[in-house]
Formats: C-alpha cells, structure tokens, sequence
C-alpha cells in the first residue's frame, strides 16, 4: 500500500455448494419454514455438515408446527437444490443422516424481548447486544465495493455454467479478485484466482483456459483487460469437495457476506437469525441508511454503526462516518431521522417474511432485497 488512497484491495466469494454456505442455506431455509406461517417466530438455527451428517441445533419458538421429519425432508430439498444428488459422495441429498438438536427459545431471552413490546411505539426490545455496521461507495452500481461485486460474478457464474452447459463442474467453488484503487477509486484488476470442484475427467490446464477465455469475461465485463494475473486451481486436482471433503458451519463467511473487507463488520453472523436478532436486522438497516446518504450526495463513501443492549429497543449509539468524502454533518442529521427501533426496522424492511433464502448466496445485498430498494 503506497498511500491511503493508493492501495490493492482483495475479495473473496463462496459457491453456493460451499460446505459453509451450504449450512448458511439450510439455516436460512429453517428461518423461512417458521417465518412464513408465524411472523412472530423467533429462530435462531445453527447447522454443521460433514461427510453423510447434517447438524441443527439452535432454538426455535414458532406456530409452523413443524416436526423432525419436517426438517429432515427440507435439509435433503436444499441438498438437492444446490446439487449434491451424486450417491457415489458421502454428503448427497438422499443419503445424509439429519440430527435435530433444536429446542425452544429460552424464556428468559424471549421475556426480554417482548417486554419492552409495544404495537403503536414500536418498542419491541433488542434480541442481543451487538454492534452493526452499514456500508455504501459510488464505485460500482451496486454502491458495493468493485472486487467483491467481481467476486460474487465469478462465483454466480461457476454456479449458472454448472447448470446450464458445463458438465465438469461441481458444485464446490471459490473466486478472488484483487483491484488497484488510485486516488481512492478502483483503476483496473489486477488479479482473478478461482478454484472450482470438478469432475475427475478434466485437467487443470483445461480449466484455467475455460476461466480465462469464458466465465472470466463474462463475469468482469468492462474490467477485463489484457494484463490481468489468472490463477485457476492452483492446490491442483479439487475432484473431491464440499461437506465430503470439508466441515461446514453456519456463519463462517460473514465478510464474503457483507463488503470483502472493505468495510468493519461488527461480527455477528446472520443466517439462520430471524429478525429480532439485531445482528441481521441492525447490519441490513445499517446498509440501507448508508445507501442513502450516499444516493441523496451527501457522501461518495457512508460506513453507519449502531449498537443494541439486549431488552432495549433504543440503541445505545448511531455513528456515521463518511472518510472526508461529503458533507458529514448533513449524513449525520439524515441518519438520526431513521428509526432504528428493532419493530421498526422489521416493518420498514418487510423483514417478517420467508425472504431470506434470497439471502444467503452471492452477498447479502443484492438487487431484489428490500434493503437495496
């Protein structure tokens, strides 16, 4: 890094047949099963795989009724969604053996949420104490910063050739995008690294020239250039992966999640969490106040950070920081306008409905979210 303006930043993405992102998922289809019928469920599911085994554990207190079976028959759906459906592999979707370790929801957190409830003031007490942060930049389209929009591309896109014309391709898979940023904006690409699962019957060699000749343009559009570094499987033969070769766990992938690193993250994980846990519902709020200091002008870059006390429905502190690139006075006063109430947050996002396996994949902020509109 030469200068504070002048630097190479990297990011990285996760296929969707990534063994934590596959937790992630069958977390996030546990949150819509209880949301849907039960606005009010209160889910905080936590899911491990490995070989033929999948783990829930975590708890639940929901009106959906649903029983082990229940489960069972929606972890082996998202299983085979995703693409693991091969009996030759330890971890496919007929062939996994589900341990259900959920319990309700412990009385003392739920007391501590509701007691603060009020329908008209909106008031319904935090799920935990936490800090959250918020993040927007001009650079992209997406008000995302450009190497992780390229990263989640790539991935996306090992994810649509697999379906639709590659049949190498496994569902397990990596990218990494390396951008140099001059002057605090990003100049060019520097490097693409992608590692993907894939048959026994192609080579290395035939893979590198497929990302570098196909999914590599596809996916950097107007930041393809000549120059930019190519590394394709570079550990060599991934024929065996996913929850097969590697444990996975909800949560592990918070920051392929948010920015790529290039913004603070406040730590708790969101998959699986419906939305009284601030964790999720403070960092998509966060999000979208900072997408509107930046969409309104006020500032090129906004990061906004709220904490929570657990039972409190007021947080404890909203901080906006615009890194010298607006006017921080007016970000600051738009900020304190938003209502960053828990109840409040949930009804201004629509947050109490099955919409969060939408969630999980390619980054939590996407177009097609309420907190990206």
């Amino acid at each position: 890094m030469t200068s504070e303006t002048d630097f190479l930043l990297t990011s990285e993405s996760v296929t969707e047949g990534h063994p934590d992102k596959v937790c992630d998922l069958i977390a996030d289809a546990v949150l819509d099963a209880n949301i849907g019928p039960d606005e009010n469920a209160r889910v905080a599911c936590e899911v491990l795989c490995k070989k033929d085994k999948v783990v829930l554990a975590g708890e639940i207190t929901s009106k959906a009724g649903l029983k082990k079976a229940d489960y069972e028959e929606l972890v082996r759906g998202v299983i085979e969604g995703i693409g693991y459906v091969d009996p030759a592999e330890a971890f496919n979707a007929k062939g996994v053996k589900v341990l259900n370790f959920l319990t309700r929801q412990s009385k003392e957190i739920g007391g501590a949420v509701k007691k603060a409830t009020d329908a008209k003031k909106k008031d319904q007490g935090a799920g935990d104490q936490g800090i959250m942060f918020g993040y927007a930049t001009k650079e992209t389209d997406e008000l995302l910063p450009l190497p992780i929009v390229l990263a989640h591309r790539l991935t996306r896109g090992l994810a649509e050739a697999r379906r639709d014309f590659v049949p190498w391709l496994r569902p397990d898979g990596k990218s990494q995008v390396t951008v140099r940023y001059e002057g605090g904006l990003p100049k060019q690409v520097e490097s693409v690294l992608v590692s993907t699962q894939h048959s026994p019957d192609v080579t290395r060699e035939q893979i590198a020239a497929w990302v570098e000749k196909d999914l590599a343009p596809k996916a950097l559009g107007e930041w393809m250039r000549d120059g930019i570094r190519f590394i394709a499987n570079p550990s060599g033969s991934f024929v065996l992966g996913g929850p097969t070769a590697d444990a996975g766990v909800t949560g592990r992938k918070i920051i392929v999640d948010s920015y790529g690193g290039a913004a603070r993250h406040g730590g708790g994980a969101w998959s699986g969490k419906d939305p009284s846990k601030v964790d999720r519902s403070g960092a998509y709020f966060c999000r979208w106040a900072a997408r509107q200091v930046v969409k309104a002008g006020l500032a090129r870059r906004a990061e906004i950070q709220v904490s929570y006390a657990i039972g409190e429905a007021k947080p404890m502190s909203v901080t906006v920081e615009t890194f010298g690139t607006g006017d921080a006075k007016a970000a600051a006063a738009l900020v304190s306008s938003f209502d960053f109430r828990p109840a409040a947050i949930s009804e201004r996002l629509g947050l109490r409905k099955p919409i969060y396996r939408k969630t999980t994949n390619y980054g939590h902020f996407k177009p097609g979210l309420p907190w990206e509109e």
